[in-house]
């Protein structure tokens, strides 16, 4: 059964704003990161390797006028602060998970309790994509010396563009030819598998 944010973060307004998706580790392994499932997915292999946190949550985000329904981020705080700021912070993190996990994949819990199967699959393996391996100048992965691990770091986008500039001047010309071919082809993940994996979508499986 597919990850469900818990009642109480819409039932109780006292409920904490944010919430840990306990069984989302667990089912991301057995989806995405399993060989044996019909959704597995290669491009995921290195987080076999991979501490990554999960929270719901039900504060409402956009970032430049859109809605943020997901976010990956690093487990250990980022950005310009103070001793205390981040001191403070990353015992926040501690008290959700144990300790700083490699990442951390946030999720709209009001999105996520509405949304289809497919929609959610495709959220969550959007963030997944942003947890990436580094790479040295050459292409290759990267590990860590002292531990042996592999690297990690926050991966962008492949394609940030605006449609207008693609219909003016071309998928080539936009850079975006790429992305263009992957949305004309049959994808890759049936809607029977999604209906396999999930257990909870309202398709007819045949």
């Amino acid at each position: 059964m597919r990850p469900e944010p818990p009642s109480a973060m819409f039932d109780d307004i006292t409920s904490p704003a944010f919430a840990l998706a306990c069984d989302m580790p667990v089912w991301v392994d057995a989806t995405f990161l399993d060989l044996a499932s019909p959704v597995f997915n290669p491009d995921h292999a290195h987080l076999k390797h991979a501490d990554i946190g999960y929270l719901w949550t039900t504060v409402g985000n956009s970032k430049k006028g859109r809605r943020v329904i997901g976010q990956c981020e690093t487990g250990s705080p980022q950005g310009t602060m103070g001793k205390w700021s981040r001191a403070r912070a990353e015992m926040q993190v501690k008290q959700w998970f144990g300790d700083v996990p490699d990442f951390i994949i946030t999720l709209d819990a009001d999105y996520c309790r509405g949304c289809g199967d497919a929609e959610f699959m495709a959220l969550v393996e959007h963030e997944l994509y942003h947890a990436a391996q580094h790479v040295d100048a050459f292409g290759a992965p990267k590990f860590s010396k002292s531990t042996g691990r592999p690297v990690f770091v926050i991966r962008g986008h492949d394609v940030e563009e605006f449609v207008g500039v693609v219909r003016r001047y071309g998928a080539d010309a936009a850079g975006v030819r790429a992305m263009i071919d992957a949305g004309n082809q049959k994808p890759e993940v049936a809607r029977v598998q999604i209906a396999h994996a999930c257990g909870t979508c309202q398709l007819r499986v045949a």
